[in-house]
């Protein structure tokens, strides 16, 4: 994988430095609210945009220039031990984070935070059970009074599964303790929906009595697909449907309200894998048609054509207008 450009290498590619990106009113998949699709500024449209590094245009810009009203910004690390900080070395509150919230709120939106990605140390793993994994979540969900949160499970975090339990142990006391939380987990997956690990963290959430309001899966770095990105993100999405549903017994209809996609946009770690904006089309008439609970993407860093000296963090590798892919997303609201 070419980490400097996945949203699962990115804290990798700076080895420590910094790194993280930052987003209810309702949500489309949420159990409290179920409704025919996102409701406008719903936080069920919150692409990833990572203020770390990589030259990160401002939120409210990217707000006047696409109506985007909410931001995924991540991620939030272990410090070491069962203490959550941006990149596991900048404190939660009172730095440029949190300024990079204030603004997103003062020009009328919101954000979820998430927490974990492919590098680093992982609260998932450096607590030792689920009832201090809660307590660190809640430190974050405390210091932002956020309304969703978002837990990206990647790496050693996703294949251990006294890991995956704790996790939706841990996600379902603050479930509790927050009344209205939205909740997200996201994944890797496969071309045919999540592979036998995301299965049994699925498995394992129902089993916990864990109400998630979207089981997210990442559709890109398959490493070997048929069709386009567009219709193998459809065939995902769909695997992702059965196991949700095999797992909670719900219906069709409501199983199609607790899945989500994250999406990467143009050129992947694969040197042969590019989603186009006809495949983030084919991801909107989906999401439109079936209700689902999130359609975000890594990431706004990357929406915009590349330049002299750009990159694979800072821009998407393929020829496009600024913001294309963000104007796609954000009609899903």
């Amino acid at each position: 994988m070419h980490v400097a450009v996945s949203r699962r290498g990115a804290t990798a590619a700076v080895a420590g430095l910094s790194a993280l990106l930052l987003p209810l009113i309702g949500a489309p998949g949420s159990s409290a609210a179920p409704q025919t699709g996102a409701a406008a500024g719903s936080m069920a449209v919150a692409p990833y945009e990572y203020l770390g590094w990589g030259n990160p245009q401002k939120p409210t810009d990217v707000m006047a220039a696409t109506g985007v009203k909410w931001f995924t910004l991540a991620f939030v690390l272990s410090d070491g031990g069962c203490n959550p900080k941006w990149d596991g070395t900048r404190s939660l509150t009172g730095g440029s984070d949190q300024a990079a919230v204030n603004s997103i709120r003062g020009a009328g939106g919101d954000v979820v935070v998430s927490v974990g990605g492919w590098s680093g140390n992982k609260l998932g793993e450096k607590c030792s059970s689920a009832s201090a994994l809660a307590g660190a979540y809640q430190k974050v969900i405390g210091a932002y009074h956020l309304k969703a949160l978002d837990i990206d499970i990647e790496n050693t975090e996703f294949s251990n599964a006294t890991v995956r339990k704790r996790v939706v142990d841990a996600l379902k006391i603050v479930k509790t303790d927050n009344p209205g939380l939205v909740t997200y987990v996201t994944m890797g997956t496969t071309p045919n929906g999540p592979d036998a690990n995301g299965k049994d963290l699925i498995r394992k959430g129902a089993a916990a009595g864990f109400a998630n309001d979207g089981w997210v899966i990442m559709p890109f770095d398959f490493n070997g697909h048929s069709g386009s990105m567009g219709s193998a993100t459809v065939s995902a999405l769909e695997g992702l449907k059965a196991a949700v549903k095999s797992a909670y017994g719900y219906p069709d209809d409501t199983a199609y309200r607790h899945i989500g996609v994250s999406s990467m946009n143009g050129k992947t770690d694969e040197a042969d894998e590019t989603v186009t904006t006809g495949d983030f089309q084919t991801i909107l008439n989906y999401a439109r048609q079936h209700h689902i609970a999130r359609y975000a993407f890594w990431s706004v860093n990357r929406d915009r054509q590349c330049g002299s000296g750009g990159s694979g963090d800072s821009c998407s590798g393929v020829a496009q207008a600024p913001y294309a892919f963000t104007k796609i997303v954000v009609q899903y609201m």
